[in-house]
């Protein structure tokens, strides 16, 4: 399926300041930049690099002077999933098995404390015979008992705040869904990205489990088709993928965000209970 996606990002600046962007669409085995445009104004040198292990495509560039900045990026990829019928799926994550790079997707981290959630992730999800049946449950306990609530959190909002006040953005619900998934022993990472009919457009953030040698994509909120999906990063949580980092004096004055389908025979994927799950490769 081919996707349109549009960004654009604006600033007021105060002082020199150094700006690390992360928008770009990110190819992958399973996902096709196959054109892309950056307009930046104004001029500005800028660089384009790629996190060590091609989870994230940055772009760098310093301001030196006071100035009204934006930033406009736009990319038509072709995005490509597989389905994967988890009815057969393991009883228990072989962790010895993993590599050191799924391995680190275990740990608890800055915004995804697993250690502190264990005794609560066994209680209400132990009992499930399979691991997809695990992460299912997970994701349908966050839709039913965190109350999705816009400008309800901010950026120091962690899994045990969310699992504490009910309430969240989606950026809480994918630090809470992989929170209890790594209590579990279940490696699961976030995902960022552009969603197709997302309604207020902006970036979206769920997680991917790795399920079976997949990494399989689920989405606490509901809010979009799970094929309706975009990468720009996955990370261990949002501090490895957020949209801009900003280091110096700089004030967000506006953020847009667009994504839309090319292909008119889209068909949504959306959860059933038909053990099927889908995988960005």
């Amino acid at each position: 399926m081919k996707f349109s996606v549009k960004s654009s990002l604006s600033y007021i600046v105060s002082s020199p300041t150094t700006f690390i962007f992360n928008i770009h669409a990110l190819s992958t085995a399973s996902q096709t930049v196959l054109e892309e445009n950056l307009v930046i104004e104004p001029s500005i040198n800028h660089e384009i690099f790629t996190s060590h292990d091609g989870s994230s495509k940055f772009m760098r560039l310093k301001i030196q002077e006071p100035c009204d900045f934006s930033m406009s990026y736009s990319a038509v990829v072709d995005m490509n999933y597989k389905v994967i019928d988890e009815s057969n799926s393991e009883n228990l994550v072989s962790v010895v098995e993993l590599d050191s790079y799924i391995a680190s997707f275990l740990y608890p981290s800055r915004y995804c404390q697993s250690d502190k959630l264990m005794k609560f992730s066994f209680k209400e999800f132990g009992h499930y015979v399979s691991v997809y049946d695990r992460v299912l449950a997970i994701t349908e306990w966050i839709y039913n008992n965190i109350e999705y609530t816009s400008g309800s959190t901010d950026s120091q909002t962690s899994a045990i705040d969310t699992v504490t006040e009910r309430v969240g953005v989606c950026r809480d619900f994918a630090h809470l869904g992989i929170a209890l998934c790594r209590a579990l022993s279940i490696p699961a990472r976030y995902f960022t990205g552009y969603a197709y009919q997302l309604n207020p457009p902006d970036f979206h953030a769920c997680f991917e489990a790795y399920i079976n040698g997949d990494w399989i994509i689920f989405d606490s909120t509901k809010l979009v088709a799970l094929n309706g999906l975009v990468k720009i990063a996955n990370g261990r949580d949002a501090a490895d993928s957020a949209v801009a980092s900003i280091f110096g004096n700089a004030v967000g004055t506006s953020v847009n965000v667009d994504c839309q389908v090319m292909d008119n025979s889209f068909q949504p994927f959306v959860y059933s209970g038909n053990q099927k799950g889908i995988s960005f490769q």
